[in-house]
């Protein structure tokens, strides 16, 4: 999830999607004062670890410190579970004050290892309640996105046949060998499709679907640049590499940014979702336990779901915001699909049963 957003926006640029964070420049003691030390100084100073693909308008970061006085510092740490890992390595000593990044594949994992302290953030009235995982407030959603098959809609067009439209099409003879897909262990995107499938056809029916899907001649490929940018015929990258798939796992935002980033840019995208095919991933941040700038940090997460951040997410991250009153920007309404009905799998089961749900894919679908 996240990785990946999560998320491939990011990557179609940086190939179309989880985030680092810069290193506190203050290192004041967040301790109790003591008598006569009431007015010791307070680090302006908020340290922000996430993921590599965080980005945000720089007008946008700058009017949030010049309201609150807080100087963010960015600190970005590879992928999602690499990012994830190093906290959960300096629990209590964190690198940072607010971790970005952890989504509904990983999220049991940072719960149970207790790397957050509780905050409920400002504003969270004003999220979808179907975002909210956490009772206890531990991590506050950020963003989701969902991962989808997408479509080469020239191709179709000139063959004359529907582009699939769900999970069952895929394994119909009309669409065999031309399906490419991530390794569910290696990849975010892969890993959400095979999720996908655990949630469409239950715990004891995903294999019997992947053994079809592999009868079907589905080509399983490390990640999503080589599945999308060379092995996929309706990206730019793939017309270029000459990809001979017209059928790839992405996510349902590629298509807005096939469009934003077209040399020349297309009045209409050229690629599809099929919206029956999709797993959501769902982004959260929460406050590190032992923040030295803990005050700083939940103005941060405050920050984070304000409707000014929310809505400067889209063209930034590729990923849909989380709060009922962020408007999208016209590139998605215009050339993006709205998934109404997502695959999802409780993140407790993804965390009880994910090892052993993909050491059975590799099995059946990497041969």
């Amino acid at each position: 999830m996240s990785t990946t957003r999560k998320y491939a926006g990011l990557a179609l640029v940086a190939a179309l999607g989880v985030g680092t964070l810069s290193a506190c420049g203050d290192g004041e003691a967040k301790d109790k004062p003591s008598a006569g030390a009431s007015d010791a100084p307070k680090s302006k100073t908020v340290t922000l670890v996430s993921h590599d693909s965080f980005n945000v308008s720089d007008a946008v970061l700058k009017e949030f410190e010049q309201r609150s006085g807080y100087t963010v510092k960015k600190l970005k740490s590879g992928d999602a579970g690499a990012a994830l890992n190093q906290e959960i390595l300096t629990k209590g000593s964190p690198r940072g004050d607010v971790f970005f990044g952890v989504d509904n594949t990983l999220l049991s994992r940072a719960l149970d290892n207790g790397i957050f302290t509780p905050y409920e953030a400002k504003g969270l009235a004003e999220v979808k309640p179907e975002f909210v995982l956490d009772k206890e407030h531990r991590v506050t959603p950020i963003d989701s996105g969902d991962i989808c098959v997408n479509y080469d809609k020239k191709y179709f067009a000139d063959k004359k046949i529907a582009p699939p439209q769900t999970l069952d099409d895929l394994i119909k003879p009309e669409y065999k060998d031309l399906l490419v897909t991530e390794n569910a262990a290696t990849s975010s995107p892969g890993l959400g499709f095979l999720l996908a499938s655990v949630g469409k056809y239950g715990e004891d029916g995903w294999k019997d679907y992947w053994t079809k899907l592999k009868a079907n001649g589905v080509e399983v490929v490390d990640g999503w640049e080589q599945a999308y940018n060379e092995r996929f015929s309706g990206s730019a990258g793939g017309k270029k590499a000459k990809g001979d798939r017209p059928l790839v796992v992405s996510y349902a935002s590629s298509p807005p940014v096939e469009v934003l980033y077209g040399e020349p840019k297309p009045a209409e995208a050229p690629t599809g979702v099929s919206a029956g095919t999709c797993f959501r991933q769902i982004e959260f941040a929460g406050l590190l336990k032992g923040a030295k700038n803990e005050e700083g940090g939940k103005a941060l997460l405050d920050f984070l779901i304000s409707k000014k951040f929310q809505e400067d997410m889209p063209l930034n991250m590729f990923v849909n915001p989380v709060v009922k009153n962020a408007a999208l920007p016209e590139l998605f309404t215009k050339h993006g699909v709205v998934i109404e009905k997502p695959e999802n799998v409780a993140p407790e089961t993804i965390a009880k049963n994910r090892e052993q749900w993909v050491k059975a894919w590799s099995s059946l679908a990497v041969k």
